[in-house]
């Protein structure tokens, strides 16, 4: 018996026989625009320790696959967690049901260079149980000693490794190999009764090793007690309308929702986004350049291939201010006479593909970053986010800060708490009105939920001041 994907990317091994999988594949296919069989093993393993006490420690493990007909605008897709010839023929029948027989060219397969962006590793079996127990252990212990307001803390230490195959109906075969590890730090202080937090983190496509190093966990614990201690000062934020600038980094979370999705093919296929219509016009101010990329070395929404083997990849979505580009997945690009950029993802082998975003950033412009703040006469400086959502016909976004500071005559008055940043993402973008020189990257603890799906994703940015934004505030 010969088992399938048996190769130099052979991630793991199944039982199936790899001709007959094929026929069962290439009888799907008939008359089909695209079809594929996706096969996953993936396991996971998560701690967390609150208050010196372990509240969790979880391992799971699964595999299965999905087996994916395309014809048009349908999409048929079953699957199963039980990887043997019975399932793959009955998910085969079951895709193949809604889609008709016309005769249709089944589309070329993904070309391009097998560039690894990430070590196949494996940083679950790196430590023992016992020796990342002994880690949150040491940070909790490290973050009471920091300071005497501390009352409270929980870390939380994930690792995990998704082994992913790919087979074509012409017998085109992809594999790759995933992993992922983060450290969460948050951090509780109390002072004359009042209690605040703050929140750090640290992640990425990379082995174990480089969290559990304390150069990296420290820095993260002071981070964290520093945000928190900010807030037990914080007054009410402001309301109205101000402008707002934006700090370096994980605030690109806000370009990422409120422009970002807005980018994505099936949206501008479906011409339901707010930038549908809008290619090749300029659609935001001059010495704006945003890109996706899937290609940055181990950070956490790379992809050495998507999950229909197309390689990962640099796309220019707008241009010095000019729409230039969308993110496409096989099916979206096909329908609309293009190539797919590798942003083809799913959350699991459950789930069929969607056009999704990587690494999603700002190039940088060419102001001094303490000039842009020094310019903001009546306005709020933007540090830390929270959460985020947006509304993909018109643009509309609302975010919650987690810190943030009223400015005045480029001057730092004060932290503020509660504030709430509202706009749009096609007004946002035509209103920046400075791009600072500080690029700088999320530290890798971004996740995107699309249509019922999570997959990680990278933010970044330089400091932006963004003219008009309304300002939600908050009596304390």
């Amino acid at each position: 018996m010969k088992k399938i994907f048996h190769n130099r990317f052979k991630p793991f091994e199944t039982n199936l026989d790899y001709q007959n999988t094929l026929d069962t594949l290439q009888n799907a296919a008939k008359g089909a625009d695209d079809c594929e069989l996706f096969l996953e093993h993936s396991r996971k393993e998560d701690f967390t320790l609150q208050d010196n006490i372990l509240k969790n420690a979880n391992f799971s493990n699964i595999q299965g696959f999905g087996l994916r007909v395309v014809k048009g605008e349908k999409t048929g897709y079953a699957h199963s967690n039980e990887i043997n010839q019975k399932s793959i023929k009955r998910a085969a029948k079951s895709a193949t049901k809604t889609l008709g027989s016309d005769q249709n060219k089944i589309s070329s397969p993904p070309k391009g260079k097998n560039a690894k962006f990430y070590e196949a590793s494996d940083p679950i079996n790196e430590f023992s149980v016992f020796k990342k127990i002994q880690l949150l252990q040491e940070i909790d212990s490290f973050t009471h000693q920091l300071d005497p307001r501390v009352v409270q803390t929980s870390i939380n230490l994930s690792s995990s490794i998704q082994e992913i195959s790919i087979l074509r109906p012409e017998g085109s075969k992809f594999a790759d190999t995933r992993p992922m590890t983060r450290l969460n730090i948050s951090v509780t202080v109390e002072q004359n009764g009042r209690r605040e937090s703050g929140t750090s983190g640290l992640g990425g496509r990379h082995k174990l090793d480089v969290l559990m190093n304390s150069k990296s966990w420290k820095p993260l614990v002071k981070e964290a007690l520093r945000i928190a201690l900010v807030n037990l000062t914080a007054v009410g934020a402001p309301a109205g309308i101000m402008d707002v600038v934006l700090g370096p980094g994980w605030p690109g979370i806000l370009l990422h929702e409120a422009i970002g999705h807005g980018l994505e093919s099936d949206f501008n296929r479906k011409k339901t986004s707010a930038f549908s219509e809008l290619m090749g016009k300029k659609i935001a101010a001059k010495g704006v350049t945003i890109l996706d990329d899937g290609t940055i070395p181990s950070k956490r929404g790379s992809v050495s291939i998507d999950d229909e083997g197309t390689p990962g990849a640099k796309t220019t979505l707008i241009d010095n201010g000019q729409l230039i580009g969308y993110m496409h997945d096989r099916q979206n690009a096909r329908l609309m006479g293009l190539k797919s950029t590798g942003n083809g993802r799913r959350e699991s082998y459950a789930f069929p593909p969607l056009p999704r975003m990587t690494n999603t950033y700002m190039l940088p412009g060419s102001d001094d970053p303490e000039s842009i703040l020094s310019e903001l006469k009546d306005g709020l400086y933007a540090v830390g986010f929270g959460g985020g959502q947006v509304d993909i016909t018109n643009g509309k976004f609302v975010f919650s800060c987690n810190e943030a500071y009223r400015i005045k005559n480029g001057k730092i008055l004060h932290p503020v708490k509660g504030a709430t940043i509202i706009g749009d993402g096609v007004t946002a973008l035509r209103n920046i009105k400075a791009v600072g020189n500080d690029l700088k990257l999320d530290p890798g603890i971004g996740n995107c939920g699309k249509s019922g799906q999570w997959v990680p994703v990278g933010v970044g940015q330089p400091t932006l001041m963004i003219g008009g934004l309304t300002i939600g505030g908050v009596k304390i």
